[in-house]
This record gives C-alpha cells, sequence and structure tokens, in this order.
C-alpha cells in the first residue's frame, strides 16, 4: 500500500476514533441526567430540597403513589373502592331505631322510650318503605342507621321532597343526614320555603345557614357530596373539631366549615368525648321524604402506600 493511502487510512480510523469519543462523552451527561431527572422524563428526583416537615424530597421518586380507585361509569354512581349503602333493593346494611328527638343523636333510654309509648300507644312497627328504587320515611317508624361505622367520609346520598307539598317552615320535608349520628346537615324543603337561617336546607343545623340556596322544587331529586372530618379526642379533650365540605345539586353550600358540635335543638351545640367512628343516620321527622343512591368512602390521610 502506498504512503499515501496509509495516511488517508489513518486519517478516517483516527476521525471514526474521535467520533466515537465524541458520542459517548455525549452521552455520559445524558445518562446523568436520566439517573438525576435534569430533563423531567424519569420519575422524579434526590438532588432537590427536603420538603418542611417531610421526610421526602421535591419530586422525590420514592414518595408513595395513591391507590388506584375507578371512577363510576356515570355521573353520581359509586367509584371503585365506595361502599354502596343502597342500591334502590336492599336494606341489609341498616338498621331502625326509634332516638330522642334534637339530642345531638343519642339514642333514647329504656325508661325514655317506655314513656313515648306510654303517650303514643299507636306507633308503627319500626322500619321505612321500601319501594323500586328508593326508601320513603315512614312517620314515627324510627331513623335509619348504617350497621357499619365510620369517622371521616366522602358521602353521596339523593332525596327528594313529597311533590305534595304540605305545611311550611320546618314542617315540609324535613328530615337530616346526620354523621356519626350526631352531626346534622339538613334536609328540607327550601322551594319558596321561608324558614330560619341555621335549619333551612344544606344547613350545619342550628349552626351556619348554607352559602347558597341551591334546593330543587318539590318532586325533583337532589344530590348531597358531603365530606366529613369526624372530631378528634384525646381521652375526654376534643383536640380537633368536626369539619363539612357540602355540596348541594352541585353547589358548594359549605368549605371545610368547622362544627360548633353535635345537633342540638334550640340550645348551642358543644362537643362530649364519643367514638371516633359511628353510624350514618338519615333522620325521621314525620314527613315522607325519599331517599336512594346512597354511597360513602372512607377518607385516609397523604402518602398512604398503593397497594
Amino acid at each position: 500500500m502506498r504512503k499515501r493511502d496509509l495516511g488517508m487510512v489513518a486519517a478516517i480510523v483516527t476521525g471514526l476514533a474521535l467520533a466515537w469519543l465524541a458520542g459517548a462523552q455525549s452521552q455520559a451527561p445524558r445518562a446523568a441526567a436520566a439517573q438525576s431527572g435534569v430533563h423531567g422524563e424519569e420519575l422524579g428526583f434526590t438532588d432537590t430540597p427536603m420538603l418542611p416537615g417531610l421526610p421526602y424530597h421535591v419530586h422525590d421518586p420514592g414518595r408513595p403513589h395513591p391507590p388506584v380507585v375507578t371512577p363510576p361509569a356515570e355521573p353520581g354512581g359509586p367509584p371503585s373502592d365506595a361502599i354502596v349503602l343502597f342500591n334502590g333493593r336492599d336494606l341489609s346494611q341498616w338498621k331502625f331505631e326509634r332516638r330522642q328527638m334534637g339530642a345531638g343523636g343519642r339514642a333514647m333510654s329504656a325508661e325514655a322510650l317506655a314513656k313515648m309509648r306510654k303517650s303514643q300507644a299507636n306507633l308503627p312497627p319500626l322500619g321505612w318503605k321500601l319501594e323500586d328504587g328508593y326508601v320513603e320515611v315512614v312517620p314515627r317508624a324510627g331513623d335509619m342507621l348504617t350497621k357499619e361505622k365510620f369517622g371521616d367520609v366522602q358521602l353521596h346520598v339523593e332525596f327528594e321532597m313529597p311533590p305534595d307539598v304540605q305545611g311550611h317552615s320546618q314542617n315540609r320535608g324535613n328530615s337530616g343526614v346526620l354523621l356519626q349520628s350526631r352531626y346534622e346537615i339538613q334536609v328540607l324543603d327550601g322551594y319558596h320555603n321561608p324558614t330560619y337561617a341555621d335549619g333551612m336546607i344544606g344547613a350545619i343545623y342550628g349552626q351556619w345557614p348554607p352559602l347558597a340556596n341551591a334546593a330543587r322544587q318539590p318532586g325533583q331529586w337532589q344530590t348531597y357530596d358531603i365530606v366529613f372530618e369526624a372530631p378528634k379526642f384525646q381521652g375526654e379533650t376534643l383536640v380537633k373539631p368536626a369539619y363539612f365540605t357540602v355540596f348541594l345539586n352541585g353547589i358548594l353550600l359549605h368549605n371545610h366549615k368547622e362544627s360548633m358540635g353535635p345537633m342540638i335543638y334550640r340550645q348551642v351545640a358543644h362537643y362530649v368525648p364519643q367514638p371516633a367512628e359511628d353510624s350514618l343516620m338519615l333522620q325521621n321527622h314525620n314527613q315522607p321524604v325519599r331517599y336512594r343512591n346512597i354511597w360513602i368512602r372512607r377518607l385516609k390521610g397523604y402518602d398512604q402506600p398503593e397497594k
């Protein structure tokens, strides 16, 4: 081979070697970037500051991902992790009790119940009327309570005022949704029905009126979506009050509003020690209110690991 040809071969080999080296050098930062997430295409960063009060970096790749929840196929339906309390056909998850009106949801004593039975000898048997797709309050037939007990929850419940309008103020479509059988969101006919503001539809009863009157006409189905944070006690000391976030027919009524305590009639609410979990209660106020499509989700805190 001629000397000139040897020189050309050497130049080509040298050029290829330099090109390979340049490519390898350019890949090295990319590999490092992939490990550190510089381009934002990877699972996170470990060279970022720590979040205050947390054991995680900003964009930490080791932070737990939440569990996957499949949304309902239809609006208002139960998501995949919901407990369906009433599907329009089955009341097996409920019980019925006669409870003292306006006493924070506390059950009547045997003596009080005996006195009531004596004064009202013609009480109907316990239980509401189950129809195709809904359950209807039977006057004086007890309140409806879940057998299962709950703490922090998201609740969906649909209700209908009697289309045959009778009475006024508190005697028109009166019922209630009581979280932990104590903390009431008022159910009442709110369509052209004046009453006291902290007792109208959507009120935290006896405490806070709703931010809006979003009531539909009697005979139309209405929807509550409620987020309830249960109170927390250490022994007999309240360390965190209950909170409500409430939507009626998609309209915000209460935005993380603090409850003053369990529902009580004509008095100022106050807290007393209670169990961490208790039954959801639908109140019997002797008005034929109807309920359907009731489901509930237990709520947990942030950074719960995905199963």
